[in-house]
């Protein structure tokens, strides 16, 4: 199978990997270490979590998926910001908080360091150095090895590396943004960030939160067991009537392709420029063997071109910058 250097650590990773969201909730633990296994078997090695999924349950169920050995054929990043508690001090990106926060991480994954620990999103308060500053303290203590950046603007992921350079600090080494045919806009200024410094893209929501996937129909109304339904209104704020016009044809072409909505959808964004690994959030054990048949594929040339007829570059009909702090464009679907 294909693998991907990271970034510019010389470590490499499957193209797609597994993100772990809904372990917990909605997925059932059982399944979830089952979810976990089956994933390895077919290839993947690199395993995003995060420890506000879920309030740590995901990286509970993590910890207990990889003992007996799996935690060494692993590649494992988990991501940090999100409160975890009614305390003020108990979110961000300090000092103070990252170094409680990452000790309760390896408590829950049961391991004795992070391959990749990740601010989950940027903060405006406090000065990067800080957060940089502790995040080389960890990586000196041996509790991480690498770091990264979690839907940053691409001014404030080249501020990080020039302050790396500057006082020697451990430097991004990737960067995980939403990505999707729906929404392209990384490829304006991300993609050519990431080229250029050797940032590793790790993108998420590849199937638009179901919407590439057919899951939406008619707006405003959604499965009980959709994500729209289930997560809050930042999801279904995505879904827009251009959306869902745009994935009826997106579905026609994909079946001409002899291929399910959600596998051209994974598909598109691994095959993209700059993108290392796509991060795949399945709910189910069906999801997720539906999924890992795109290892085998490759993305056909005139199919693209097909596709960014539907949806040019680095445009989009759906916002999935909506809950990142920063973004002021508004879509007018």
């Amino acid at each position: 199978m294909e693998s991907r250097l990271l970034g510019s650590t010389g470590i490499k990773v499957s193209p797609i990997s597994l993100g772990t969201l809904n372990f917990g909730n909605p997925t059932p633990r059982s399944e979830s270490i089952q979810m976990v296994y089956k994933a390895l078997e077919a290839g993947i090695n690199l395993i995003d979590t995060a420890d506000i999924y879920n309030l740590g349950e995901s990286e509970t169920i993590i910890g207990h998926a990889l003992k007996n050995g799996r935690r060494e054929r692993v590649i494992l990043a988990t991501k940090v910001h999100f409160p975890m508690s009614k305390d003020p001090n108990e979110q961000g990106n300090t000092r103070l908080y990252l170094r409680k926060a990452v000790d309760a991480s390896l408590r829950r994954l049961q391991t004795d360091h992070i391959d990749l620990y990740q601010i989950h999103r940027p903060v405006f308060d406090v000065p990067q150095d800080e957060t940089l500053r502790v995040l080389d303290d960890l990586v000196h203590q041996g509790k991480v090895c690498y770091i990264g950046s979690s839907t940053f603007p691409a001014w404030l992921i080249m501020e990080a590396l020039a302050i790396s350079e500057r006082y020697g600090f451990i430097h991004y080494v990737t960067e995980q943004p939403p990505y999707n045919l729906f929404d392209r806009r990384i490829e304006n200024e991300i993609v050519p960030l990431a080229l250029r410094y050797n940032l590793g893209l790790l993108t998420w929501s590849p199937l638009a939160s179901g919407l590439l996937a057919g899951r939406y129909s008619e707006i405003k109304k959604f499965a009980p067991d959709s994500r729209a339904s289930r997560i809050g209104s930042y999801v279904s704020e995505r879904i827009s009537d251009k959306g869902i016009e745009l994935s009826q044809r997106f579905i026609e072409i994909a079946r001409s392709r002899g291929l399910t909505p959600s596998q051209l959808a994974l598909l598109w964004v691994k095959d993209q420029p700059a993108v290392t690994s796509a991060i795949i959030g399945s709910r189910t054990e069906i999801q997720l063997e539906d999924a890992l048949q795109v290892l085998k594929m490759r993305l056909d040339p005139e199919l693209e071109i097909e596709l960014d007829k539907l949806v040019p570059p680095g445009s989009a009909v759906s916002n999935f910058y909506n809950n990142s702090g920063w973004m002021k464009m508004r879509l007018s679907w």
